[in-house]
């Protein structure tokens, strides 16, 4: 057996006698900054970034840090994956670390890279920046090389990255406004496709007014359109002035504005029934 054989056996054993007794882990209690990153580069380039990370606990703590793959569906639902997923670009990736200390109510700085091959095609990289709570055995696991294996986490930060490469960008189309089931409940929504290559967002308001005159502003929620989706958003019902309280609303409701998006907008005058 080769010492590589012989380093997995043991680690694994010592895996095995870690989680055979009970451990305690410790409240989870990170704060990450930014909480996603919108970022561009050209074939050939190195780009480097760094996250905050804050431990607003009152005691130390490690966390372990990795990337992982991850998709989302039309209906808003996110999945993660360890493994590497076709077209994954997370090869591109290289971490300053795979864990990190952070003092009680202290903040330390990690930095990632990405490096862009140079024959990579116009497209969107895309990829998540895990932040854990780990126990022993998971770190265990990580130090011996063998950070792909799937083991309990006390809590996960996901930090979404998005690397537009050579130009790629969204080619959004708004095809319908209309009143659609929500969660049950009659919701005013937007029905928009993404013909582009990278992700997209709408951001904007409506002015919008109710049948018992109450005013109020329809705002779309900013969930990513990844590329070839078609996504279907509510419009909800905000204060104004941008806040963030949701309001209760009496319908048919009247709403006139744009809805934006990153290269450009679309007009909106609609009475919602």
């Amino acid at each position: 057996m080769n010492h590589k054989n012989k380093g997995l056996l043991a680690s694994l054993a010592l895996l095995a006698l870690l989680v055979s007794a009970p451990v305690m882990a410790a409240p989870f209690e990170i704060a990450v900054s930014p909480s996603r990153f919108e970022i561009a580069g050209d074939s050939g380039k190195r780009i480097g970034q760094s996250i905050e990370i804050q431990n607003v606990g009152s005691e130390a703590t490690e966390v372990a840090l990795r990337t992982l793959d991850w998709s989302y569906s039309e209906s808003g639902n996110v999945t993660y994956y360890d493994e590497l997923r076709p077209d994954s670009c997370r090869p591109w990736v290289t971490l300053e670390r795979n864990t990190i200390s952070v003092g009680a109510k202290g903040k330390k700085s990690f930095r990632f890279q990405v490096e862009i091959p140079a024959d990579a095609p116009r497209t969107e990289c895309r990829f998540m920046l895990a932040i854990e709570g780990v126990g022993p055995a998971h770190r265990t696991i990580m130090e011996s090389g063998g950070a792909s294996l799937s083991l309990p986490v006390s809590g996960r930060i996901a930090v979404a990255v998005y690397l537009a490469v050579n130009g790629a960008e969204p080619q959004l189309s708004m095809k319908q406004v209309a009143m659609q089931s929500v969660g049950g409940k009659r919701t005013p929504v937007v029905v928009v496709s993404n013909a582009g290559d990278a992700h997209g967002r709408l951001d904007g308001s409506l002015d919008a007014v109710d049948a018992k005159g109450q005013a109020f502003e329809l705002v779309p929620e900013s969930t990513p359109i990844l590329p070839g989706q078609t996504r279907t958003l509510p419009l909800v019902a905000r204060p104004v002035g941008g806040g963030q309280q949701a309001l209760a609303v009496t319908f048919p409701v009247k709403g006139n504005g744009t809805v934006d998006w990153e290269k450009g907008s679309f007009k909106v005058n609609a009475e919602f029934r």
